[in-house]
Order: C-alpha cells, then sequence, then structure tokens
C-alpha cells in the first residue's frame, strides 16, 4: 500500500485553476433518467457541492450538490436522477447511495427528505425513514452501522430504526472506517475518535482543526483544515501531519484507494475539483 506520507505531501503545490460555473441539465421527475451535460449555455447551475467521493464499486466520481446528484467524468458533468439538495450522501457500495436533504421543486419527496436510500445509482429515491422529521447534515456508513447528525447524533443498523448516542460537541462531519473499527468526527472543539460506534468519544491531537474528513482505507484518513491546508493520517487518526501548502476553501473532500494501491484524494476547492495521486505529487484539475 503506498501511503501520503508527510515527505511527499508537503512538496504539493497549488495548481492554479480558471473558476467553474458548472451547468448541467436537470429533470424535474424523481423516475428521471440521466441527462447530459449542457455546458455554459443553460441547464442548471451548481452553487454548492456538499460531498465528492468516488465510488469504488462503480469507479465514477459524484458530487452530491445542492442541485442534485452529478456524475463527474471526462471534465462533464451528468445530472443523475432528480433535483434534491443533498446535505448527507454517502455510497455504500454496489450503487447503493444513502443521502438526506431537501426536495426540488416538483419533486415528490419529503420536506425534509429524513433518510433516503437510492438502489439504482442516484436515479431514484426511497424513504427509509424519518420522512418530515430529519435533515442530516452529517451522514456516514460502515459495513454494519449508519451514523447521523440533524442536532442529535443517531445510530442505526438498517436505516430505520435508529438510537440517539451522546458527543462532546456537533459534528460539522461524520466519517466510518471501511471497516468500520473507527469514527471520525469534526467538530469546532476538536477532531473526535470513536471505536465503540459512537457510544464513547475521545479527542485526537491535530496540528488545526479540521472542517472536513474522509478515510482512503482502514489505515489512511486525509482531513481539511482552514485555509484549505489537508492534514494526513496513517494510523487510523491517531496521529496527524499537516500540509504546509494551502487549496484555498475546502468544500467537499473525499479519499480512496487506487487500483495500484495509492492514494486518491479529491477535493472541491474554490470552485476548482482537484485530484490528487502519488503522495502529492501528481495534482489534476478534473473540472
Amino acid at each position: 500500500m503506498t501511503v501520503v506520507t508527510r515527505r511527499t505531501l508537503f512538496s504539493v503545490g497549488l495548481v492554479a485553476g480558471t473558476g467553474w460555473a458548472v451547468t448541467a441539465c436537470s429533470s424535474q421527475s424523481p423516475q428521471s433518467e440521466s441527462s447530459s451535460s449542457s455546458g455554459r449555455d443553460g441547464g442548471t447551475a451548481i452553487t454548492h457541492v456538499h460531498t465528492i467521493v468516488r465510488d469504488t464499486a462503480t469507479g465514477v466520481i459524484l458530487l452530491a450538490t445542492h442541485q442534485g446528484l452529478f456524475l463527474l467524468e471526462n471534465k462533464k458533468l451528468t445530472q443523475i436522477g432528480p433535483t434534491v439538495d443533498l446535505m448527507g450522501f454517502t455510497s455504500t457500495g454496489g450503487g447503493r447511495y444513502l443521502a438526506s436533504g431537501h426536495p426540488g421543486p416538483g419533486v415528490e419527496l419529503p420536506e425534509p427528505l429524513g433518510l433516503v436510500e437510492s438502489t439504482n445509482g442516484g436515479q431514484t429515491w426511497s424513504v427509509l425513514s424519518r420522512a418530515g422529521e430529519s435533515d442530516f447534515h452529517a451522514l456516514t456508513a460502515g459495513p454494519d452501522r449508519i451514523l447521523a447528525f440533524d442536532g442529535q447524533l443517531r445510530t442505526s443498523t438498517d436505516g430505520r430504526t435508529w438510537e440517539t448516542v451522546a458527543i462532546p460537541s456537533d459534528p460539522m462531519a461524520l466519517a466510518i472506517a471501511p471497516s468500520g473499527r473507527a469514527t471520525l468526527a469534526t467538530t469546532e472543539e476538536g477532531l473526535l475518535r470513536s471505536t465503540d460506534d459512537g457510544a464513547t468519544w475521545t479527542r485526537a491531537d491535530t496540528p488545526q482543526l479540521m472542517s472536513l474528513v474522509a478515510w482512503a482505507d482502514d489505515h489512511t484518513v486525509v482531513g481539511s483544515g482552514p485555509g484549505g491546508r489537508l492534514l494526513i493520517s496513517d494510523d487510523s487518526g491517531l496521529t496527524w501531519t499537516a500540509a504546509e501548502e494551502a487549496f484555498g476553501e475546502v468544500t467537499a473532500l473525499g479519499a480512496s484507494m487506487t487500483g495500484a494501491g495509492a492514494v486518491e484524494i479529491l477535493l472541491v476547492a474554490d470552485s476548482t475539483v482537484l485530484g490528487i495521486t502519488d503522495g502529492g505529487n501528481t495534482i489534476e484539475q478534473l473540472l
């Protein structure tokens, strides 16, 4: 396994982007098929990206946005399914996604959504639970548990019945390791770590505060702090190092392992989508 190390990541330089005014065609129907990007001449402008993730089952890059779910490929966006404000979004593999947020105009889903599920890659959504009750801004799923925050931290094994658990500070982002052995929560008071499905939490020692966090594998974790500095842990979030270079305001962060066993970092910063591999030596502007 190739791990992003302090030596290589600290040498990362910012790739200048041209900025984006992202547009894509949109369908208002919950049963709609994918529609292609229409470029800058029309369509739905994306005003905010909540989540970026590579679906490891399909290999595609997904952007969960204020205007719905988009697939990013070859520097083009394709909208998938209805226009839904996906405040919380996570992929569980095999084309199954979990989300929360708000329906767009004309979309026949509850307000707020509660927890919704798609088993066809985001083409359609169905309600699992808490319809009209919960807008989960922080949402993550592991192999046997879902963790979500809507003002209270809630945990579920099936997405239908929930238990409330305590957390020392409100989480901005939640992330469960692929194996489910550890969970991380970014908060205004620091990074919290749990090894018992969120029942208890300990504070992790980090070089600076983090707002976003993502697991690449069971050992490697990436976070982003103020000014867009990336933080890296290769021991499941116990210790961290911070990069010297900054990427601007990071609004969405994802991490995964490539087929060659290297860490891939995906981020949305200053209206540019970047992909970072090779320990930070390779930075590609994806959009």
